[in-house]
């Protein structure tokens, strides 16, 4: 095996360990969520997540992240989107709450149109199947889901874009883990502020499965998986990492069915395959000429869970 071919298998190795990271989020939240208010969950997970980044921001080149608007603004946008995704979560079950995230690579083909960029014609007949297979599920979830939960389960889709777009302005630095870091710190004193003044102190003394749901959130599916995804994402091309970006809704949505006995009906099987194939067929057209869209290279760092 040369050494090219090793790197790659590498890289991919860490795509698919942070697939699996993220979509072990939702299951993993769902058992801290018997215990605790989801703004609390969130506030946790972070806290875990933002002590094991620390040590990633002593340096003078994180340090100085902390000074720009663009990375502290994606911080907040992080925070806040994960407390509104959390809160939906609460109505919903995780294998629709999964599902959704799907959506995700269409979106950004969406917001990279309307920003002027150039969509392939493959990849706007992915979009086209991931809407149809959202739209199928948040109009008749099957007792997936309340209409609540559905709507901020979307919503919170819609600030992790924002976010997305902020971040694209962050300072290039040489630490791979700076911007990352510094994110999860700042996105962790948005949210405690937030989670007092919605459901005061948090809980500390809860059941070991809770904390493992919360140390495993903060561990796995926030610190790890956005590394692992950092590091095999730069050493690919954005259209083969960006098929890796479907492991979260596959993994998340066969926990939900398999471990938590979630509903699975007609148009929830439907509509997640189509999420699913129309948000593979967007990653790929990114292969049809240049200058088009790069959704996995604008979703790297995303977990939604």
């Amino acid at each position: 095996m040369t050494d090219t071919a090793a790197r790659r298998g590498t890289a991919f190795l860490a795509l698919t360990l942070a697939g699996l990271f993220w979509g072990l989020g939702f299951p993993l939240g769902k058992l801290a969520l018997r215990e605790v208010e989801p703004a609390h969950l969130v506030l946790w997970r972070f806290v875990v997540a933002a002590v094991a980044a620390l040590p990633f921001v002593l340096g003078a080149e994180a340090r100085a992240l902390f000074r720009s608007p663009a990375v502290l603004a994606a911080g907040a946008l992080y925070g806040v989107a994960f407390l509104v995704q959390f809160e939906g979560l609460a109505g919903v079950t995780v294998t629709l709450a999964a599902l959704l995230v799907g959506a995700m690579p269409a979106l950004v083909a969406i917001s990279a149109w309307l920003l002027g960029e150039r969509v392939s014609r493959t990849s706007w007949v992915g979009v086209a199947g991931a809407t149809i297979g959202a739209a199928l599920i948040a109009g008749k979830p099957g007792g997936a889901g309340t209409p609540v939960g559905i709507a901020l389960s979307l919503a919170s889709l819609v600030i992790f874009l924002a976010w997305l777009l902020v971040l694209k302005r962050a300072p290039v630095t040489r630490g791979a883990l700076a911007v990352p870091a510094v994110t999860l710190v700042v996105a962790t004193a948005v949210i405690l502020p937030i989670a007092l003044l919605l459901h005061g102190a948090p809980p500390v003394r809860l059941s070991a499965v809770a904390w493992g749901g919360i140390m495993g959130q903060g561990l796995l599916s926030t610190f790890i998986a956005t590394a692992a995804w950092q590091y095999g994402a730069a050493r690919v091309d954005s259209a083969s990492a960006g098929v890796f970006i479907n492991i979260e809704p596959l993994i998340g949505a066969a926990l939900g069915i398999g471990l938590f006995g979630d509903p699975a009906g007609l148009p929830l099987i439907v509509g997640g395959m189509l999420i699913v194939a129309g948000s593979i067929v967007v990653v790929r057209g990114e292969r049809s000429g240049p200058g088009t869209i790069h959704v996995a290279e604008a979703a790297r760092g995303l977990s939604a869970d």
